[in-house]
């Protein structure tokens, strides 16, 4: 999950404040140094862990708690103001213009993910904003570095202009750009070589690149999990190429949180992007009210809800409504949804983004795809009678169905009285008598 080891402190620090009928001077004082001491633990640059709590204890001394009714959840709010504000505050987003050639260079160290990002932006911008992208390969010096980007390109059916056994990135970066205004490409992302640290060749090539090319966009890209030291490296990219922007990367993995809670105060340069998981899908606009919500464990419905909703388009949410209301929703629309849930991804991501959620009992669940493909395999054991009526599915039709998928039979029972359940909540959910009450729709209807 994301900045677990984050969300697991600042849990317990809010549950002794709303425990608490009145809040003092000391205990704001004690709650702050509390603060301090996690996110230092979180690898967050010093100055910055500084500067947010001596504006969480101004803002909280002050009258705005201590004479609130509510004095721990006033608190929370300036606890949970600061950090939106210390990630940025504003969501800031590109800097693209339809119609006209948006040109952006990937930046960064050797290790941070910036050959797939580049692959996973172009992806993400050809969905979101209709683009023709193109990808130029100008890493000469990383092993593989070129092959990975054309196995990226012909995964995603995105077309990347590479040369092997050239050793010009910026020759290689020009004619990448000529290519792409001969192809009408609209967009267009250079992928440039790392380093495991910076050094001045590398500095060099990047800058010579820059004036070879002149992009929309210089974005870094920042490996999530590296604390703190993100804020040295930035700090160096941003001097010599002043970096429009920047994308985290590997925040499903042991991210502590130094990385994401540092570097925009530090350089002064919004984060625009975040990497999520290990699927082309898995990148998303940076909104620093929502990560903030996360880190804090208040969960981010927004964010879901803009997952589901990018997964099913408007003509396949009408039919599916419609399918619902006539109660004619069967077990291969039923796996179909499974499919759609599961490419939203993992399903403790999932989980992360509701309010409220156990995460130290999620800790314990096997939430694993395991079961999907159990569900996927009984389904696909039915005929397609069987599909759609499973009531004609009796005894005997339940043994070869569990012999068929290699379960048992209470597998299959289970999972019948499962689809049986969420066709009735999904029929009343779509109800339009319910909806006019103010129930909630799910975001796919």
């Amino acid at each position: 999950m994301i900045f677990e080891g984050l969300n697991e402190k600042f849990q317990n620090i809010f549950s002794q404040l709303k425990r608490k009928g009145k809040l003092s001077e000391k205990d704001i004082q004690e709650v702050n140094r509390e603060i301090k001491m996690a996110l230092l633990e979180a690898d967050v640059n010093f100055k910055v862990v500084k500067q947010f709590t001596k504006n969480i204890g101004e803002r909280a001394i002050g009258q705005e708690v201590l004479s609130s009714l509510t004095p721990g959840q006033q608190f929370i709010k300036i606890v949970k103001d600061e950090m939106t504000t210390l990630l940025g505050g504003e969501i800031e987003r590109m800097d693209f213009v339809q119609g006209r050639q948006n040109v952006y260079m990937m930046v960064g160290l050797q290790g941070a993910g910036k050959t797939t990002t580049a692959a996973k932006l172009a992806n993400l911008l050809r969905k979101e904003k209709k683009f023709k992208p193109l990808l130029v390969a100008c890493d000469v010096y990383r092993p593989a570095a070129i092959k990975q980007l054309e196995i990226l390109g012909d995964e995603l059916k995105i077309d990347v202009y590479s040369e092997h056994d050239v050793k010009d990135p910026v020759g290689i970066a020009k004619r990448g750009l000529q290519k792409s205004i001969e192809g009408h490409y609209d967009l267009v992302i250079m992928d440039t070589a790392g380093r495991l640290q910076i050094d001045e060749a590398l500095m060099d090539e990047l800058v010579n690149i820059k004036e070879a090319i002149n992009p929309t966009e210089i974005l870094l890209t920042v490996d999530g999990m590296t604390g703190q030291e993100s804020v040295n490296v930035a700090n160096e990219f941003n001097r010599l190429l002043d970096i429009s922007g920047v994308i985290l990367t590997k925040l499903d993995g042991d991210t502590r949180g130094g990385a994401a809670l540092s570097i925009t105060y530090t350089i002064g340069k919004a984060i625009k992007y975040i990497g999520t998981g290990e699927k082309l899908t898995d990148i998303e606009l940076f909104y620093p009210d929502r990560m903030a919500s996360r880190i804090l464990g208040m969960g981010d419905v927004l964010s879901f809800i803009d997952k589901a909703q990018s997964m099913m388009d408007d003509e396949k949410a009408k039919e599916l409504e419609e399918k619902f209301r006539n109660q004619d929703f069967d077990l291969n629309d039923f796996l179909d949804q499974i499919k759609q849930i599961e490419s939203m991804g993992s399903i403790s991501s999932l989980l992360e983004m509701m309010p409220g959620a156990n995460k130290k009992a999620l800790k314990n669940v096997d939430l694993s795809g395991a079961d999907t493909k159990k569900t996927e395999a009984i389904i696909l054991s039915m005929t397609q009678e069987e599909r759609h009526k499973p009531g004609i599915i009796n005894a005997s039709r339940r043994r070869r169905i569990a012999l068929g998928s290699g379960t048992m039979v209470a597998d299959v029972n289970r999972l019948l009285k499962g689809f049986e359940q969420s066709k009735k909540m999904m029929k009343q959910m779509s109800n339009p008598s319910m909806a006019k009450k103010g129930r909630m729709k799910l975001p796919f209807m």
